[in-house]
C-alpha cells in the first residue's frame, strides 16, 4: 500500500524555523519526482519546491533562499526545511510524488501520490 505521511508542522512565531518530513512507504522516492505544496485558506494550492533524484531542486520565488527541499533515499523520506518563516507561510503543507519529472509547472493532476497534509501556522 502506497502511503505518504507528513510530520513536523506546528505553530511558530515569525522568524522561526520548522522542518517538515514526508515518509514514503510502498514505493521508493528515488524513482519519482517529489514536491511540496501548500494550501492556505482562500488561496489556490501552490507548489513550493521540487526535487528529482540526481537532477537538482527548484523553488517558488516566494520561498527561494528560505526553504530547502531534500531527500534521504536510505530512509525513503523527504524534507522541507523552512527558515525565517512569515505569517504568509501559514498553510497546510502537502508532499506529493509523481512518476513524471517534478517541476514548478507540472499540473497537480500529474502527481500520483499525496500525503494527508501538515499544518504550519506562523504568528506575527
Amino acid at each position: 500500500q502506497v502511503q505518504l505521511v507528513e510530520s513536523g508542522g506546528g505553530s511558530v512565531q515569525a522568524g522561526g524555523s520548522l522542518r517538515l518530513s514526508c515518509a514514503a512507504s510502498g514505493f521508493t522516492y528515488i524513482s519519482y519526482g517529489i514536491a511540496w505544496f501548500r494550501h492556505a485558506p482562500g488561496k489556490k494550492r501552490e507548489v513550493v519546491a521540487t526535487i528529482n533524484s540526481g537532477d537538482g531542486t527548484t523553488y517558488a520565488d516566494a520561498v527561494k533562499g528560505l526553504f530547502t527541499i531534500s531527500q534521504d533515499n536510505a530512509k525513503n523520506t523527504m524534507y522541507l526545511q523552512m527558515n525565517n518563516l512569515k505569517p504568509e507561510d501559514t498553510a497546510m503543507y502537502y508532499c506529493a510524488a509523481t512518476r513524471a519529472y517534478a517541476s514548478l509547472s507540472l499540473k497537480t493532476s500529474m502527481y500520483n501520490y499525496w500525503g494527508q497534509g501538515t499544518q504550519v501556522t506562523v504568528s506575527s
